[in-house]
């Protein structure tokens, strides 16, 4: 078989085991802030959002590549989950077969590669940088990582000899890294993996007596990419600064510090043992000095062996410094959010491990030829193991609910996990099983602002306004810079009749946040209660500016446009493009959009194409059983059908 064949095949192999994955919905845990609630992303490639993408630090991160990425993906599916999945799975399938053709030339060895490969494809530990839309920056950052690798190794093999060849590769290996780093800073450490190159296996820092050749021209050629690193690293820390990294205060040093330990001998216990995986790990409060003992103990070990088999060995501390030095961006040090470790950040520093497990087993069986059908059988039966969990793991991604039902299943005071079900729950028309779960989240973390934000928003919704007041003061208390919960007091306050507080809650959310639809779409609502509804039609026209794909925006403001017995907030074209628009992505089964979209054909004076669809949405609503909505629409109905508009108040009665 040749390499190009193997290299397809395991691309295949790959796709297809990630399949499954295609049924799955985004979930409510970052994919808001990438896409699902992204208006910019949603808006896919434009001059505005390409310069959105490169200018400013958005989501805690300043990877400009992947905002482009998803951007490209809402143009060609809009919000169709199937559709962005597709692409993860393709990348990741790229990433497997490069990798095989990366390992191939730099070893000359086809099946240990093809068993690092495998692994590095069907590692249950993966399926969260696969499976999760909103870690696209994993799967993209490592497609250009490798294609750097391989042009690094391309470079290393004509170095000695230079022509114009390997100035070619030295290139588009600077190139490749560059857009590594622009799709995930994460690989700043790919500077010091070139290094490792020269040690083992390109061999271009050791003479054959351990002598060493050369150091002065290898670090000489790699100073352009250790200064991209550090420029990488400026700009992520400026992006996280604000609000992703934790302070010493809230995560002490020395707490941090055990934590590294930890996490490290984590990471290896979850290679050998894929087990009760979740999405979130909560941080703990303190370690048991045992574990940190003994974790630090199995990390010495290890370390030890590596260095005292290196001239045997050198790929077993090559690959074990491989493993160790690509996870230090993310390893703790500088806390990033609240978690101990991450599945995600395994994607690409396993493959070290892998490599000192496929390279050993080749070892054992040139020592020891009969065993050679033995470590066949085994390798075969671990690769088996591993599609088998990986396909439970991707079925846990399958919608929020069920994804962070199982984080609570297998880790214990996950306070995210109960805000993230909550939030799920709520979105299901279940606000009293969401309530629960944000008091439970509170419990565990009595400073979760979203935590206070979302149970004023449910006891504001169940007709609890005073109450709910108390909960969303809490909320701003909190983070007094934060845009939705000056949205979530300002509706409360609306609800309260407190005007003229609530529109100063939505202008100050609009001044923090230029982008947040929210504020201006309540801002027009609010002045449609106060009767001042000439006022309003800017702010509607804003809010759907910023979020084209708002179906409830949407469909509220159409209704607005269409019905208003203030003609100064009539807009009969405007209606009929914001109902259309609701009706091409909610299709015709909608009882509320065809209701919509019969309302601004009246207003328009298409009373008979009116007449239909009211007749259309009354059947909906008789055959679901909605009495009092079939009522009004059956009103409507008679309207249109004496060639009359409907007319409505939106004034606070």
């Amino acid at each position: 078989m040749t390499r190009t064949r193997a290299a397809l095949l395991l691309a295949v192999i790959s796709l297809l085991a990630y399949l499954p994955a295609l049924q799955n919905s985004f979930v409510n845990y970052d994919d808001p802030a990438y896409v699902t609630e992204n208006p910019v992303v949603q808006n896919g490639l434009t001059p505005a959002g390409i310069r959105w993408a490169f200018i400013g630090w958005h989501a805690s991160n300043w990877h400009p590549l992947t905002w482009l990425s998803h951007m490209a993906d809402c143009g060609l599916f809009r919000l169709n989950p199937a559709g962005h999945h597709f692409v993860n799975l393709l990348f990741h399938s790229a990433n497997t077969a490069l990798l095989f053709l990366l390992l191939a030339r730099l070893t000359q060895k086809i099946w240990p590669s093809i068993f690092v490969s495998v692994l590095f494809a069907l590692h249950p530990l993966h399926v969260e940088s696969v499976a999760w839309v909103a870690e696209r920056k994993d799967v993209l950052s490592t497609f250009f990582a490798l294609l750097a690798l391989l042009s690094y190794a391309k470079f290393a093999e004509r170095a000695a000899a230079p022509d114009s060849r390997s100035g070619r590769q030295f290139g588009l290996c600077l190139l490749f890294f560059i857009l590594s780093l622009l799709a995930k800073p994460m690989f700043v450490t790919l500077p010091f993996i070139f290094l490792l190159l020269d040690f083992w296996p390109l061999k271009r820092v050791m003479s054959d007596q351990w002598r060493m050749a050369g150091i002065k021209n290898v670090l000489v050629e790699k100073v352009p990419f250790f200064a991209l690193a550090v420029l990488s690293c400026v700009a992520t820390f400026l992006a996280q600064r604000q609000e992703a990294v934790a302070t010493l205060q809230k995560v002490p040093l020395d707490l941090r510090l055990e934590n590294t330990v930890v996490a490290y001998a984590g990471y290896l216990a979850k290679t050998f043992f894929p087990l009760n995986l979740a999405v979130f790990y909560p941080l703990p409060k303190q370690i048991s000095p045992v574990v940190l003992i003994l974790s630090a103990a199995i990390l010495l070990a290890i370390s030890a062996l590596a260095v005292l088999g290196v001239r045997r060995r050198p790929y077993f501390l090559m690959g074990w410094l491989w493993f160790l030095g690509t996870l230090v961006p993310v390893i703790g040090l500088v806390q990033v959010g609240d978690q101990a470790l991450a599945d995600r950040y395994t994607y690409f520093p396993l493959i070290g491990i892998f490599l000192i497990l496929a390279l050993a087993a080749d070892d054992l069986a040139a020592r020891f030829p009969g065993a050679k059908k033995k470590l066949a059988a085994a390798a075969i039966l671990v690769c088996a193991g591993c599609l088998l969990l990986t396909e439970k793991q991707i079925s846990y991604w399958r919608d929020s609910e069920t994804l962070f039902k199982h984080a609570l299943a297998v880790t214990d005071d996950n306070a995210l996990a109960h805000l993230n079900l909550g939030v799920a729950l709520q979105e299901a028309n279940r606000p009293q099983d969401a309530l629960v779960q944000y008091k439970e989240a509170l419990r565990l973390d009595p400073v979760r602002r979203e935590a206070f934000n979302n149970i004023s928003r449910i006891l504001n919704d169940a007709g609890r306004p005073s109450e709910a007041l108390e909960y969303a003061r809490a909320a701003l208390r909190l983070d007094v810079r934060s845009a939705p919960s000056h949205v979530t007091l300002g509706m409360i306050l609306a609800e309260l009749k407190s005007y003229d507080e609530a529109t100063n809650e939505f202008f100050q959310a609009a001044q923090l946040d230029k982008n947040y639809a929210p504020a201006q779409f309540q801002m027009a609502r609010t002045l449609l209660l106060q009767g001042r509804d000439g006022a309003a039609p800017p702010y509607f026209q804003r809010a759907l500016e910023l979020d084209p794909e708002n179906l409830s925006m949407l469909i509220f403001a159409a209704r607005v446009f269409a019905a208003d017995e203030d003609p100064q907030g009539r807009n009969g074209a405007q209606a009929l493009a914001l109902a259309s628009r609701a009706a091409q992505i909610a299709g015709d089964s909608s009882t509320v959009v065809l209701d919509t979209l019969a309302a601004a054909l009246a207003e328009n004076g298409r009373f008979d194409e009116a007449a239909k669809l009211a007749g259309q949405a009354l059947e909906l609503a008789q055959n679901a059983g909605q009495k009092d909505d079939a009522a009004e629409i059956q009103q409507r109905l008679d309207l249109y059908r004496q060639h009359q508009p409907w007319r409505k108040s939106f004034r606070a009665q």
